[in-house]
């Protein structure tokens, strides 16, 4: 009974093949989806021109996938030339540039078409320094974990977590960009259309739910990426060069303007340059206008760590306001944080102060 079901399912998608003759089409498997094959067909119609109008195959049919003009995550075969993108054969092991974590359809279809798309959004030749920069910087933030879940690799070491003895304080539900995809596929019990077109038909329909559901996630990294990140470098490199004016050793870093995304670039800035040791507190006021708040923020010891260099003094936490002056000993003081990540001051010379007494 399932095998006459799959053997109608396929002969129907073969029928649809041969009747849309001449149209692009891109292949990839039926039945359940993930995140990957998912991100992968919708770079290749969202952001490739080639591929923009491309008919969908979902299938594991050789014959169909061989009519298709490019084919993800199915059909065994990792051959560039020819457009396939399949990454489960025993003998695949290819990586990002750089990377250890080996690719699924995405990191491949994004290896080889990301620079492609980048350089139509930012407008730039595809070897260019930015393009590259983005590039990368998408794939760590975004393509690698879809990597990493569909090859079945933790972003931890199991075996020294469990010698370390650590233990979850709480379940963080589970919700990964994996998941988000999986979800989207129909559950053990519901129910399914007798007619294999129709079956099929709403298969497809889910799958391209979460392919659009994946990508939105997908752009907004594009979007942010090219947008913010990028030209936030240029600003974060003048005021890493311009520390001194604030602290002889260049502890302090001040964003004059406005706040912009520093984290990742001040970080790469260190690493270019280890002779400048490392800043402890970034200043940047709270709105670009003239009567605008300003904060410190500590610097974290890393980027996504709650752990920060240096965090302002114990006795200042938790206090705001008048009562902050008092304490600190510093004018115009708006609050600080419990946690001593953050604080606040009216004006810029009173956050400075705030973070130069902060240093002692």
């Amino acid at each position: 009974m399932l095998r006459h079901f799959i053997h109608k399912m396929t002969e129907n998608a073969a029928k649809r093949l041969k009747t849309d003759s001449g149209v692009v089409a891109i292949g990839t498997h039926n039945g359940h989806f993930h995140a990957d094959e998912a991100l992968a067909v919708y770079m290749l119609r969202k952001h490739i021109p080639t591929y923009a109008n491309a008919k969908l195959v979902r299938t594991r049919d050789p014959k169909l996938l061989d009519e298709c003009d490019i084919v993800v995550d199915v059909g065994g075969e990792y051959e560039p030339a020819r457009h396939r993108y399949d990454h489960h054969q025993r003998t695949f092991s290819t990586t990002f540039p750089e990377r250890a974590t080996k690719l699924s359809s995405a990191g491949l279809v994004y290896m080889h078409f990301g620079k492609q798309i980048i350089a139509r959004r930012l407008s730039q030749p595809e070897e260019s320094e930015q393009v590259s920069l983005v590039w990368n910087k998408i794939y760590l933030s975004f393509v690698e974990a879809l990597d990493a879940h569909d090859n079945g690799i933790s972003a931890y070491d199991a075996a020294a977590i469990a010698a370390a003895g650590l233990e979850k304080k709480f379940s963080d539900g589970g919700f990964t960009l994996g998941a988000m995809v999986g979800r989207l596929n129909p559950n053990w019990n519901d129910p399914i259309p007798e007619n294999p077109v129709a079956a099929q038909e709403a298969e497809d329909k889910r799958f391209e739910l979460a392919s659009q559901r994946i990508g939105e996630e997908f752009d907004r990294d594009l979007d942010y990426f090219t947008s913010a990140w990028l030209p936030a470098r240029e600003v974060v490199a003048e005021a890493f060069t311009a520390r001194s004016e604030f602290d002889a050793g260049g502890r302090i870093m001040v964003l004059k303007k406005q706040s912009a995304p520093w984290k990742d670039h001040l970080y790469t800035l260190e690493e270019q340059n280890p002779e400048a040791g490392k800043v402890l507190y970034v200043l940047y006021p709270e709105k670009p206008t003239p009567d605008a708040k300003w904060r410190i923020q500590c610097v974290p010891e890393t980027k996504d760590s709650f752990q920060s260099r240096k965090p302002l003094p114990e006795a200042w936490r938790g206090f705001r306001d008048e009562e902050l002056d008092g304490i600190s000993g510093v004018p115009g003081s708006v609050f600080v944080h419990a946690a001593g990540f953050i604080g606040g001051n009216k004006t810029f010379d009173g956050a400075l102060a705030m973070a130069q007494k902060a240093l002692l």
